[in-house]
């Protein structure tokens, strides 16, 4: 890599009608529509920079066509968490916020933090992901309804509203079978699933949201994948004060399903339960206790996919 790869970030805005672009190290930038003729333009533009980064922020999906054609052009993008990048903006005394400022600081941010460089997702991943997110929301919209029927009072709403559960449970089952079918076609995942569901506590939900939102499990170390999760204790210190250990950011949907699976295993999954009942007789409150086996849990996962191992040799990992 050359000290000029080295000196030059590119961020990217992303808004559904267009791409605003920066960069940091050298002149450039601009505007372009979000569609496939501008997306290409940008790419070819953005070759001939060759950026060490681009950085692109998360938006729930509109950032995939843009994020897609960089990754197949070989340049190196990666995605961020909007919150990072606004408290960096924060940090830089940024507070007004266009799409202009917000690719600059976006390429600020590639250039200060450089960001680790990760494999890109594969359309087999992205399509199990889209998944997993539609059966999330479908999930959702039952529960909704569901509680609408508790509080309706007309024959006919109740009759709507009825209408609307059996419709919703017949796109459930449908995603369920479409999410059987994407793992078990994939010779890696149907031995993922295999090992994890392994597991007292952890069933088909949590493993088709550790499988699509956690592609780095057994990848990385039992700390990295506590950090990624949320659920490592975080120092709050200062001087000769020693403040509480917290929990907080990471990936908030792996972290609900994981709760919940802990939740099972605390009662039925003999090593969970020990600890559990253990850090409760040390004083420890219950949810302190409880987020603890989530990171033991965790833990226990990361290592049976890292080794190939089911539960029965897993059960204390390194």
């Amino acid at each position: 890599m050359t000290q000029q790869q080295l000196a030059v970030a590119i961020g990217i805005d992303v808004s559904k009608a267009q791409l605003d672009w920066a960069a940091v190290g050298v002149e450039a930038g601009g505007s372009v529509a979000n569609d496939p003729a501008g997306q290409a333009a940008l790419v070819a533009r953005l070759r001939e920079l060759r950026p060490a980064w681009v950085i692109v922020e998360a938006t729930g999906g509109l950032e995939r066509g843009i994020v897609g054609a960089l990754g197949g052009a070989g340049l190196p993008v990666v995605v961020v968490n909007p919150r990072q990048v606004r408290d960096f903006a924060r940090a830089l005394g940024k507070l007004a916020k266009t799409d202009r400022i917000d690719a600059q600081v976006l390429a600020q941010f590639g250039l200060a933090v450089k960001p680790v460089l990760r494999p890109l997702a594969t359309p087999q991943e992205q399509a199990l992901r889209e998944l997993v997110q539609r059966y999330g929301q479908l999930v959702e919209a039952k529960t909704a309804e569901q509680n609408r029927l508790k509080q309706a009072v007309g024959p006919k709403v109740k009759k709507s509203v009825q209408a609307t559960l059996r419709f919703l449970a017949q796109q459930i089952q449908a995603i369920e079978k479409e999410l059987d079918d994407t793992i078990q076609g994939s010779p890696l995942w149907r031995e993922q699933e295999q090992l994890l569901q392994g597991v007292k506590g952890v069933g088909p939900v949590t493993t088709r949201m550790l499988l699509s939102q956690l592609p780095e499990l057994g990848r990385v170390s039992r700390q990295q994948i506590a950090a990624l999760v949320g659920v490592a204790p975080l120092n709050r210190d200062s001087g000769k004060y020693r403040g509480r250990r917290t929990t907080w950011g990471g990936r908030a949907p792996v972290r609900a399903v994981l709760y919940m699976a802990t939740l099972v295993a605390v009662r039925h999954n003999p090593v969970l339960r020990a600890m559990y009942q253990r850090l409760v007789r040390a004083g420890k409150l219950k949810k302190v206790a409880l987020v603890a086996c989530m990171r033991k849990l965790l833990t226990i996962l990361n290592a049976m996919l890292r080794d190939r191992r089911p539960w029965r040799t897993s059960a204390l990992p390194a």
